[in-house]
């Protein structure tokens, strides 16, 4: 039989056009596994803004969780030579700080040396603060650029760099500590007279060589409220407690005020961020249960015993009973809404924290006998959230039958394109049996045709 390279071109029946029918007809059976798994792909969506909604609420539920909260202190600094950083050890209090001298690095320079000078060979020692390291000068590194690049190789509490005076022997090695303070002071020496001589230093013997001190170092020298202090930083933590100051410039006999003092705003933004990520999840919950009757379309997690499951453990969370002055989260002005959604008088919140801050730091993080209301709603958020909770349960079921439906997807495709390979052998056959009749109609009718011709003469 012979070979039909295009379908219909031997028969001339529409045979390709057929089969690409036939072909559209059998993917048809794909519509419902590709309808089902966007289904579940919108789902699981719906979960992630969900779970994306409860961290958010988690989040702002550990701040309220945590001590430190609700002992948040504002700071004020009343002058320009002290900047200053608090922590929550901090202590509200006015404070005069004067300083009287600034912390500074020790800068040491040579005598000048002609450009390209050779060094003496050997070997020179080096010790700032706690640290101590030798260089070893020989014919590759023998000049100052050479000096220069060693100590600064070594990282180890020295600056090196090379100045040029104008002079006739203008280089001029400078080192300066890169720590401030008298205990980071630079000594050196070497068994070698020329390097002794030229490079050699000893605080205590300061003019026994060429190398010259240019800036001495120095602690800085402060008082707070007329108490002496010294520190070989200008960063200085733990001369007042909670406190680090940053000194600026020095301010001998005008001191500078600080005032530490308790930051109720800061406490109220905490528990206004609570409640701002507990109505962002309501409306998250409300947007995916959502059904709009004219348009017919429905929320993603309509009627979802998962969500319905979350929506009762956080009513029951918000519900939580405290044993001091604050009970509920009503008795200081956070309210529950008719939508769900909780509402805040400002006037009783700040009466509140203003009043009886203490209370309210109990109802929020609880005491060593029972946990506060953000413990607890952290315990079922974490049920919630937690690998192997709620979320993950129902995700992972999700993403289970996503893969199976993938799987039938696959399955069903395979099956479609053999059954096309098949009505397209078949079409194929068929084509070139109607070609080959063809041609027989066609050569018998010839041969009639003949035959009635010699009859007929």
């Amino acid at each position: 039989m012979p070979t039909i390279t295009s379908l219909g071109v031997g028969s001339g029946l529409d045979l390709s056009g057929l089969l690409d029918e036939l072909e559209e007809a059998e993917s048809a059976k794909l519509e419902p596994i590709t309808e089902q798994k966007k289904s579940y792909e919108a789902k699981l969506s719906a979960f992630g803004r969900l779970e994306s909604a409860l961290d958010s609420l988690r989040e702002s539920a550990t701040a309220l969780n945590d001590p430190e909260t609700f002992q948040a202190l504002s700071s004020k600094m009343q002058g320009d030579a002290v900047s200053v950083s608090t922590d929550n050890t901090a202590v509200p209090g006015r404070y005069q700080v004067e300083v009287s001298a600034l912390a500074r690095s020790q800068t040491l320079a040579s005598v000048g040396f002609a450009t390209e000078a050779e060094l003496d060979i050997g070997e020179l020692s080096f010790n700032v603060g706690d640290e101590a390291f030798s260089i070893t000068l020989d014919d590759s590194n023998n000049t100052l650029e050479g000096l220069r690049d060693a100590i600064n190789a070594e990282d180890a509490g020295i600056s090196a760099s090379i100045i040029n005076d104008g002079s006739d022997t203008p280089q001029r090695l400078v080192l300066t500590a890169t720590e401030t303070g008298e205990a980071n002071q630079i000594a050196i020496s070497s068994a070698e007279a020329g390097l002794q001589a030229a490079f050699g230093f000893d605080a205590a013997a300061p003019e026994a060589s060429d190398m010259r001190q240019t800036v001495a170092a120095q602690d800085a020298q402060l008082s707070v409220n007329g108490i002496a202090i010294t520190s070989a930083s200008n960063h200085v933590e733990g001369a007042l407690q909670g406190v680090t100051f940053d000194l600026q410039a020095t301010n001998a006999g005008e001191s500078d005020a600080l005032t530490l003092s308790r930051d109720d705003g800061a406490i109220k933004d905490s528990i206004n961020d609570f409640v701002k990520a507990y109505n962002s999840l309501q409306e998250s919950m409300s947007s995916l249960t959502s059904f709009d009757a004219e348009s017919g379309v429905a929320g993603e997690l309509l009627g979802n015993s998962t969500l319905r499951g979350v929506e009762s453990q956080l009513r029951n969370a918000m519900g939580h009973v405290g044993d001091g002055d604050f009970a509920l989260l009503s008795n200081m002005g956070i309210s529950l809404a008719l939508d769900g959604t909780l509402e805040v008088d400002d006037e009783a919140l700040d009466e509140a924290i203003e009043g009886n801050l203490e209370s309210v730091s109990a109802f929020f993080v609880g005491d060593e006998e029972s946990d506060g209301f953000a413990a607890s709603l952290d315990t079922v958020l974490g049920n919630l959230l937690d690998e192997g909770g709620t979320l993950d349960t129902a995700t992972s079921g999700i993403d289970t039958s996503i893969e199976r439906l993938g799987e039938r997807y696959t399955s069903m495709q395979a099956s479609i394109d053999a059954t096309v390979d098949r009505y397209r052998t078949q079409f194929a056959d068929l084509d070139a049996l109607v070609s080959q009749m063809n041609s027989t109609s066609s050569y018998l009718t010839q041969q009639f045709d003949s035959l009635n011709a010699q009859m007929n003469q």
